[in-house]
Protein backbone atom coordinates (compact mmCIF):
# COMPACT_ATOMS: atom_id res chain seq x y z
CA UNK A 1 0.00 0.00 0.00
CA UNK A 2 1.45 3.21 -1.11
CA UNK A 3 1.61 6.19 1.60
CA UNK A 4 -1.22 8.06 1.77
CA UNK A 5 -1.06 12.00 0.94
CA UNK A 6 -1.29 14.88 3.57
CA UNK A 7 -4.80 15.54 2.09
CA UNK A 8 -6.16 12.19 3.24
CA UNK A 9 -9.38 11.92 4.59
CA UNK A 10 -10.20 9.24 7.33
CA UNK A 11 -12.26 7.85 10.24
CA UNK A 12 -11.89 8.91 13.55
CA UNK A 13 -13.15 5.99 16.05
CA UNK A 14 -13.50 5.85 19.78
CA UNK A 15 -12.95 2.59 21.09
CA UNK A 16 -13.49 2.46 24.73
CA UNK A 17 -15.49 0.30 27.15
CA UNK A 18 -15.35 -1.35 30.46
CA UNK A 19 -14.40 -4.45 29.02
CA UNK A 20 -12.97 -4.74 25.53
CA UNK A 21 -11.12 -7.85 23.69
CA UNK A 22 -8.82 -8.02 20.87
CA UNK A 23 -7.78 -11.94 19.96
CA UNK A 24 -4.36 -11.73 18.62
CA UNK A 25 -3.24 -15.12 19.66
CA UNK A 26 -5.99 -18.02 21.42
CA UNK A 27 -4.67 -21.67 21.98
CA UNK A 28 -7.77 -24.22 23.13
CA UNK A 29 -9.11 -23.25 26.43
CA UNK A 30 -7.37 -19.92 26.72
CA UNK A 31 -8.60 -16.63 24.72
CA UNK A 32 -5.73 -13.87 25.22
CA UNK A 33 -6.20 -10.61 24.33
CA UNK A 34 -3.71 -8.20 22.30
CA UNK A 35 -3.31 -4.96 24.41
CA UNK A 36 -4.28 -2.59 21.42
CA UNK A 37 -7.28 -2.69 19.05
CA UNK A 38 -6.31 -5.56 16.04
CA UNK A 39 -6.95 -4.99 12.42
CA UNK A 40 -8.64 -7.32 12.38
CA UNK A 41 -11.34 -6.34 15.17
CA UNK A 42 -11.37 -3.59 13.56
CA UNK A 43 -12.58 -5.01 10.20
CA UNK A 44 -14.89 -7.31 12.09
CA UNK A 45 -16.75 -4.19 13.99
CA UNK A 46 -17.05 -2.49 10.62
CA UNK A 47 -18.32 -5.95 8.88
CA UNK A 48 -20.86 -6.36 11.21
CA UNK A 49 -22.09 -2.60 10.57
CA UNK A 50 -22.48 -2.74 7.34
CA UNK A 51 -24.83 -6.18 8.08
CA UNK A 52 -21.96 -9.01 6.58
CA UNK A 53 -22.34 -12.59 7.33
CA UNK A 54 -19.52 -14.12 8.37
CA UNK A 55 -18.17 -15.79 5.28
CA UNK A 56 -19.27 -13.04 3.17
CA UNK A 57 -16.23 -10.99 1.05
CA UNK A 58 -14.19 -8.69 2.60
CA UNK A 59 -11.81 -7.27 0.35
CA UNK A 60 -12.84 -4.03 0.79
CA UNK A 61 -12.41 -4.04 4.03
CA UNK A 62 -8.87 -5.07 3.97
CA UNK A 63 -7.68 -2.13 2.20
CA UNK A 64 -8.21 -0.09 4.54
CA UNK A 65 -5.19 1.19 7.00
CA UNK A 66 -5.13 1.50 10.33
CA UNK A 67 -3.90 3.88 13.00
CA UNK A 68 -4.33 3.40 16.88
CA UNK A 69 -3.60 5.93 19.84
CA UNK A 70 -3.61 4.55 23.58
CA UNK A 71 -5.07 7.17 25.65
CA UNK A 72 -5.37 4.57 28.52
CA UNK A 73 -4.04 1.36 28.52
CA UNK A 74 -6.46 -0.75 31.04
CA UNK A 75 -5.50 -3.38 33.16
CA UNK A 76 -5.53 -7.11 31.72
CA UNK A 77 -9.24 -9.02 33.12
CA UNK A 78 -9.01 -12.84 33.15
CA UNK A 79 -12.34 -14.03 33.34
CA UNK A 80 -13.20 -17.80 33.63
CA UNK A 81 -16.36 -19.36 31.28
CA UNK A 82 -17.56 -22.95 31.64
CA UNK A 83 -18.79 -24.35 28.53
CA UNK A 84 -21.41 -27.15 28.21
CA UNK A 85 -22.22 -28.03 31.91
CA UNK A 86 -25.72 -29.05 32.86
CA UNK A 87 -26.97 -29.94 29.28
CA UNK A 88 -28.23 -33.18 27.63
CA UNK A 89 -25.81 -35.41 26.25
CA UNK A 90 -27.08 -34.07 22.30
CA UNK A 91 -26.38 -30.42 23.26
CA UNK A 92 -22.66 -30.69 24.61
CA UNK A 93 -19.72 -29.87 23.26
CA UNK A 94 -18.07 -31.51 19.89
CA UNK A 95 -14.88 -33.80 20.07
CA UNK A 96 -12.47 -33.56 17.88
CA UNK A 97 -13.62 -36.64 16.54
CA UNK A 98 -17.49 -35.37 16.56
CA UNK A 99 -18.51 -37.51 19.21
CA UNK A 100 -20.47 -35.69 22.37
CA UNK A 101 -18.74 -35.24 25.53
CA UNK A 102 -20.64 -36.61 28.33
CA UNK A 103 -20.11 -37.24 32.42
CA UNK A 104 -17.58 -35.70 34.03
CA UNK A 105 -15.81 -34.14 30.61
CA UNK A 106 -19.15 -32.57 29.23
CA UNK A 107 -18.02 -29.01 31.24
CA UNK A 108 -14.68 -27.26 30.10
CA UNK A 109 -12.99 -24.66 31.18
CA UNK A 110 -11.81 -21.67 29.26
CA UNK A 111 -9.61 -18.46 30.31
CA UNK A 112 -10.79 -15.65 28.80
CA UNK A 113 -8.83 -12.15 28.67
CA UNK A 114 -9.60 -8.49 28.43
CA UNK A 115 -8.80 -5.11 28.46
CA UNK A 116 -10.36 -3.87 31.48
CA UNK A 117 -10.88 0.39 31.40
CA UNK A 118 -8.84 0.73 28.11
CA UNK A 119 -9.78 3.45 25.92
CA UNK A 120 -7.98 4.16 22.32
CA UNK A 121 -8.54 6.45 19.67
CA UNK A 122 -7.93 5.05 15.93
CA UNK A 123 -8.09 6.35 12.45
CA UNK A 124 -9.07 4.25 9.71
CA UNK A 125 -8.35 5.41 6.01
CA UNK A 126 -9.16 3.73 2.75
CA UNK A 127 -11.18 5.00 -1.16
CA UNK A 128 -13.16 8.01 -0.20
CA UNK A 129 -16.10 6.12 -1.43
CA UNK A 130 -15.54 3.55 0.76
CA UNK A 131 -15.56 5.99 3.67
CA UNK A 132 -18.41 7.31 3.13
CA UNK A 133 -20.20 3.87 3.30
CA UNK A 134 -18.61 3.11 6.59
CA UNK A 135 -19.40 6.32 7.81
CA UNK A 136 -23.02 5.47 7.30
CA UNK A 137 -22.75 2.07 8.71
CA UNK A 138 -21.48 3.17 11.88
CA UNK A 139 -24.14 6.09 12.29
CA UNK A 140 -26.80 3.39 11.51
CA UNK A 141 -24.62 -0.18 12.54
CA UNK A 142 -26.89 -3.29 11.16
CA UNK A 143 -25.80 -5.09 14.18
CA UNK A 144 -25.01 -3.51 17.78
CA UNK A 145 -21.23 -3.05 17.73
CA UNK A 146 -18.84 -4.57 20.11
CA UNK A 147 -15.45 -4.17 20.39
CA UNK A 148 -13.91 -7.76 20.11
CA UNK A 149 -15.94 -10.01 21.62
CA UNK A 150 -20.09 -9.60 21.82
CA UNK A 151 -20.23 -9.23 25.55
CA UNK A 152 -18.12 -5.44 25.07
CA UNK A 153 -20.45 -3.07 23.27
CA UNK A 154 -18.43 0.44 23.13
CA UNK A 155 -19.17 3.05 26.15
CA UNK A 156 -20.28 6.59 24.48
CA UNK A 157 -19.84 7.35 21.24
CA UNK A 158 -18.55 5.07 18.47
CA UNK A 159 -17.98 7.30 15.03
CA UNK A 160 -16.20 10.77 16.00
CA UNK A 161 -16.43 12.25 12.43
CA UNK A 162 -15.17 11.96 8.82
CA UNK A 163 -12.20 14.14 8.43
CA UNK A 164 -9.45 15.67 6.66
CA UNK A 165 -5.58 14.93 7.71
CA UNK A 166 -6.88 12.50 10.49
CA UNK A 167 -3.23 11.86 11.68
CA UNK A 168 -3.28 15.24 12.85
CA UNK A 169 -6.21 15.24 14.56
CA UNK A 170 -5.77 11.56 16.44
CA UNK A 171 -2.10 13.71 17.89
CA UNK A 172 -4.51 16.85 18.59
CA UNK A 173 -7.58 15.45 20.19
CA UNK A 174 -8.33 15.21 23.69
CA UNK A 175 -6.90 12.94 25.64
CA UNK A 176 -9.22 10.42 27.42
CA UNK A 177 -7.02 9.77 30.89
CA UNK A 178 -6.53 12.49 33.95
CA UNK A 179 -4.12 14.96 33.84
CA UNK A 180 -0.89 13.78 35.63
CA UNK A 181 -0.53 15.21 39.45
CA UNK A 182 2.85 16.61 40.76
CA UNK A 183 4.79 19.22 38.04
CA UNK A 184 4.25 17.00 34.85
CA UNK A 185 4.08 18.78 31.89
CA UNK A 186 3.54 16.18 29.15
CA UNK A 187 2.89 12.85 28.75
CA UNK A 188 3.13 9.96 26.77
CA UNK A 189 1.03 8.59 24.33
CA UNK A 190 1.99 5.39 22.49
CA UNK A 191 0.59 4.91 18.65
CA UNK A 192 0.52 1.38 16.89
CA UNK A 193 0.02 1.15 12.72
CA UNK A 194 0.11 -0.96 10.08
CA UNK A 195 1.83 1.69 8.08
CA UNK A 196 5.10 3.53 9.10
CA UNK A 197 4.02 6.19 11.59
CA UNK A 198 6.38 9.11 10.26
CA UNK A 199 3.81 11.03 9.30
CA UNK A 200 2.72 11.72 12.76
CA UNK A 201 4.46 14.84 13.47
CA UNK A 202 7.83 15.93 15.33
CA UNK A 203 7.90 15.11 18.79
CA UNK A 204 11.00 12.71 18.35
CA UNK A 205 12.01 10.69 21.68
CA UNK A 206 16.18 10.05 22.46
CA UNK A 207 16.61 7.27 20.27
CA UNK A 208 13.10 7.61 17.88
CA UNK A 209 13.45 6.32 14.55
CA UNK A 210 9.76 8.38 14.03
CA UNK A 211 7.92 4.88 13.36
CA UNK A 212 9.91 3.78 10.60
CA UNK A 213 10.95 0.55 11.26
CA UNK A 214 8.87 -2.40 12.48
CA UNK A 215 8.63 -3.35 16.44
CA UNK A 216 7.45 -6.74 15.19
CA UNK A 217 4.76 -8.21 13.43
CA UNK A 218 1.39 -9.71 14.69
CA UNK A 219 -1.15 -12.71 12.47
CA UNK A 220 -4.22 -10.04 12.60
CA UNK A 221 -5.14 -9.62 8.70
CA UNK A 222 -8.11 -11.20 8.09
CA UNK A 223 -8.26 -13.02 4.46
CA UNK A 224 -11.90 -14.32 5.62
CA UNK A 225 -13.97 -14.35 8.82
CA UNK A 226 -16.08 -17.50 7.28
CA UNK A 227 -16.29 -20.49 10.61
CA UNK A 228 -15.03 -23.14 8.92
CA UNK A 229 -11.95 -21.39 7.05
CA UNK A 230 -11.38 -18.33 8.88
CA UNK A 231 -7.74 -17.23 7.61
CA UNK A 232 -5.30 -14.39 8.68
CA UNK A 233 -2.04 -12.98 6.95
CA UNK A 234 0.71 -11.63 9.31
CA UNK A 235 1.81 -7.99 8.92
CA UNK A 236 4.47 -5.67 10.29
CA UNK A 237 3.16 -3.81 13.36
CA UNK A 238 4.69 -0.39 13.58
CA UNK A 239 4.71 1.43 17.03
CA UNK A 240 5.91 5.14 18.23
CA UNK A 241 6.06 6.85 21.47
CA UNK A 242 5.06 11.00 21.19
CA UNK A 243 5.06 13.21 24.50
CA UNK A 244 2.05 15.86 24.49
CA UNK A 245 1.02 18.25 26.40
CA UNK A 246 -0.74 17.42 29.87
CA UNK A 247 -3.07 20.16 28.95
CA UNK A 248 -4.59 17.50 26.56
CA UNK A 249 -5.88 15.55 28.91
CA UNK A 250 -9.22 16.21 30.13
CA UNK A 251 -10.74 13.66 32.15
CA UNK A 252 -13.13 11.13 31.95
CA UNK A 253 -16.83 11.16 31.50
CA UNK A 254 -18.42 14.72 31.08
CA UNK A 255 -15.23 16.50 31.53
CA UNK A 256 -13.90 14.20 28.68
CA UNK A 257 -17.11 14.15 25.96
CA UNK A 258 -17.42 17.93 26.64
CA UNK A 259 -13.98 18.75 25.65
CA UNK A 260 -14.45 16.18 23.06
CA UNK A 261 -17.12 17.69 21.28
CA UNK A 262 -15.78 21.06 21.47
CA UNK A 263 -12.88 20.02 19.68
CA UNK A 264 -14.83 18.33 17.01
CA UNK A 265 -16.78 21.65 16.80
CA UNK A 266 -14.01 23.96 16.07
CA UNK A 267 -11.94 21.25 13.66
CA UNK A 268 -14.80 19.59 11.34
CA UNK A 269 -16.98 20.41 9.42
CA UNK A 270 -19.19 17.77 10.34
CA UNK A 271 -19.56 16.90 14.23
CA UNK A 272 -21.23 13.98 15.04
CA UNK A 273 -23.34 14.67 17.82
CA UNK A 274 -21.09 13.78 21.28
CA UNK A 275 -23.51 13.12 24.18
CA UNK A 276 -22.21 14.45 26.88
Amino acid sequence: MSPHSAAERGLLIRLAAPLQSWGETSEFNERGTAAFPTRSGVIGLLASALGRHRGDNISDLTTLSLTVRTDRPGTVLRDLHTVGGGLPASRTVTTAEGKKRSGTTATLLSHRYYLADAAFTAVVTAGPSLLDEWADALRHPFWPPYLGRRSCPPEGPLLLGLVDDPLHHLVHLPIARREPHGDATTVDLLFHGDQPLDRLGNHPQPGDDRGTSPAGEVTDNPVTFHPRRRTYRARPRYQRTLTLPATHCKGLGTNYLTALADYLGRHTTRPESIPA
